[in-house]
């Protein structure tokens, strides 16, 4: 009896839940990460700061901007920067930045990630290694997966099947090779072709099986199978596939996987019937994904729970969650998705007896529905899989084709070859002649030029110092000036005031000096040497030449915070032995940037962040001001910026600033200590 009613369930909702996991699909598919995430994150931190070649640490950054892009942006786009400086002599760690980039991009600025993933693809292609195909194998992937709403499932497996699994078989990867059989796998599934989903399935878990158990990738492929075999209603091997997939989770209770588990798990309870342990597993995901910020996976798990309340016959509940997630809108945004939210709006408003409520919700759905292209789309599909099969088959006869023509050619290329030995012999001496006369000449013009060009360095590095030195010298005049106004106007008035008050009291002659009075001179010569001490501190901060450039900068930063303004300060690796000359450029940097930062931004949050890295010192301070169009330096810098552009030169350093308007300013800087 039961199974009859799970039958008649299945059967009437089966198509909302195609459209639901679809979704979800699109919107996860992106990143894959271990299991054990934190002890994966934390050896990629020591990486970046060990001694470590540049190529490797670079290779650690990328990953970490990866680890950190759907955890906190600010941390990602610092690693991503970071990975960025260090690949600059690497010519393929220069395309697998705009892998990254697109990776960073994907979930603030789509649009932009696309650019950055198309030009990864292409960058990408300049290589013949493993490693670069199992990039481009995951760019393409990806962009896919970023142009799904626009051009629909079959643009999603064209990518599939001719770009990125032939790409992984080129890596030699398997593993991930799998994963993309997986990720078709779903797609088929999400068409409503659960037989061709359970065959891609089953290729990607007896792959992953051999090849990486306990891995993420075979966990996601347990899970999407799990939901296939509940859509072609065979819950006993979903429950076998789902407790394997929580045999690789339990051990790693911070996995950021686990609210996709517990939905999972949700989805096998409903289908058993059991609605009350089904609450208790999409209650635990719910808390999950709010404290993780999985915004759509915790509409899709709210969804659960209307399905729920249609089951228990509560269709107020039921309306209630249904109209909530459809004005959130992240659900909604796909048209497929909004005509199974009105065809359910209008099903339970029918069941409450709203029946013009259920007319109107029933109107709107008829102006989305459109049941030819729902036929054209599973047409196309099929025909691309068949192409897909017809190029593999294809590729084997071209293969032995090739072998016996590669024998041919053996075969006369040995009698070619003893008749161009001889010829070849003397057309090389000739060209070796020739060669050696056209050496002797380019060497003499090679030493001129060599000559002129070293001149010009030396020009140019006689100019540059010069322009260094007169920006010195103008900073420290305007500093000799501050310093002059700050005692003449602060210091001096406040002495002169205390001179003419103690000339008053002496005049009394015999009488006894007044307490009050002696008093307020007493505290005015507290606020002039709590004055002098202010401008000792911007001439010399006495922290700096007592405890060094970390507590200085510490102390600098709590000095500066008020009531509107916070700054937070962290370092990391700072060598305590630094010449202090050089301490004071450092300071001298950090301080200006935090005065452009407050005078002139009015930014509420300032972020500075220091860290060194042998005899490399990198500066980032981040603020949300009002920000500025970055083009205009090109024509007009101002006196700070200036003043911190000289300085790292004086240390051989680069400044980036990256800004825009109203959207704060990001200041990067490498110096060599």
């Amino acid at each position: 009896m039961y199974s009859m009613q799970w039958s008649s369930y299945l059967r009437k909702l089966l198509w909302l839940f195609l459209l639901l996991h679809g979704f979800f699909f699109s919107v996860t598919a992106q990143q894959l990460l271990p299991v054990n995430e934190k002890t994966y994150a934390d050896s990629l931190r020591q990486i970046v700061y060990s001694r470590s070649a540049d190529s490797s640490k670079a290779n650690a950054c990328f990953l970490l901007s990866d680890y950190w892009r759907a955890k906190d942006t600010v941390k990602s786009r610092m690693f991503l920067t970071k990975g960025k400086q260090l690949s600059a002599k690497n010519p393929y760690l220069n395309a697998l930045y705009f892998f990254y980039e697109g990776q960073h991009l994907s979930a603030i600025h789509p649009e932009k990630a696309q650019i950055s993933l198309r030009k990864a693809t292409q960058k990408l292609t300049a290589f013949r290694t493993a490693a670069s195909y199992e990039a481009a194998a995951a760019a393409w992937y990806n962009y896919g997966i970023l142009q799904r709403n626009k051009k629909g499932d079959p643009f999603v497996i064209n990518i599939l099947l001719n770009k990125s699994i032939p790409l992984a078989q080129q890596s030699g990867k398997s593993e991930k090779m799998a994963h993309y059989y997986s990720q078709l796998g779903t797609l088929f599934m999400y068409n409503a072709q659960f037989d061709k989903a359970e065959a891609y399935n089953k290729k990607a878990i007896d792959l992953l099986e051999k090849k990486k158990p306990g891995s993420s990738e075979l966990m996601l492929a347990y899970l999407g199978a799990v939901s296939n075999f509940i859509y072609k209603g065979d819950s006993e091997t979903a429950k076998i596939l789902l407790d394997k997939a929580k045999v690789i989770l339990e051990p790693h209770k911070e996995s950021t996987q686990y609210p996709y588990y517990y939905y999972n798990e949700g989805l096998y309870l409903i289908s058993k019937g059991y609605f009350n342990n089904a609450i208790k597993s999409i209650d635990k995901g719910i808390m999950l994904a709010k404290s993780l910020n999985q915004s759509t996976l915790l509409q899709m798990l709210t969804f659960r729970k209307y399905d729920i309340y249609l089951q228990l016959e509560e269709y107020k509940n039921a309306r209630d969650l249904l109209v909530k997630l459809l004005k959130e809108g992240n659900l909604s945004a796909e048209v497929n998705n909004r005509k199974m939210f009105y065809t359910q709006l209008a099903a339970v408003n029918e069941k409450m007896g709203n029946l013009k409520e259920a007319y109107q919700w029933q109107t709107q759905y008829s102006k989305l529905s459109d049941s030819i292209n729902d036929s054209k789309l599973k047409e196309k599909i099929n025909e691309l899989e068949v192409q897909f099969q017809n190029a593999e088959n294809q590729k084997k006869i071209t293969a032995l084709e090739t072998d016996k023509k590669e024998a041919d050619l053996a075969a006369r290329n040995n009698r070619l070859f003893s008749s161009l030995l001889g010829a070849s012999t003397l057309f090389f001496l000739a060209i070796a002649l020739l060669a050696f006369a056209f050496y002797r000449n380019q060497k003499k013009l090679s030493e001129q030029k060599e000559i002129n060009h070293q001149q010009q360095l030396k020009e140019l590095h006689q100019q540059q110092l010069l322009s260094t030195t007169e920006a010195m010298l103008e900073g420290e005049e305007r500093e000799r000036r501050r310093v002059a106004r700050d005692l003449h106007d602060g210091l001096g008035g406040m002495l002169a005031g205390i001179k003419i008050k103690l000339s008053g009291e002496m005049s009394h002659g015999g009488k006894n000096p007044n307490p009050v009075e002696i008093h307020k001179i007493i505290g005015q010569l507290d606020n002039a040497v709590t004055e002098l001490r202010r401008i000792a501190r911007n001439m010399m901060p006495e922290t700096l030449l007592r405890f060094g450039l970390e507590t200085a900068l510490k102390d600098l930063c709590e000095a500066l915070e008020s009531q509107n303004i916070s700054i937070s300060y962290e370092s990391f690796n700072l060598d305590t032995e630094m010449e202090i000359s050089t301490q004071v450029i450092i300071y001298r940097i950090i301080q200006e940037a935090l005065s452009n930062a407050i005078r002139h931004a009015n930014a509420k949050n300032i972020m500075v962040q220091c860290s060194q890295n042998g005899k490399t010192f990198f500066i980032t301070v981040e603020d949300d001001g009002s920000g500025f169009d970055t083009n205009i330096l090109d024509q007009k810098k101002g006196i700070g910026i200036t003043n911190i552009e000289n300085r790292a030169k004086y240390l051989n350093g680069t400044v980036e600033i990256h800004s825009a308007p109203h959207e704060g300013t990001t200041i990067n800087i490498e110096l060599y200590v």
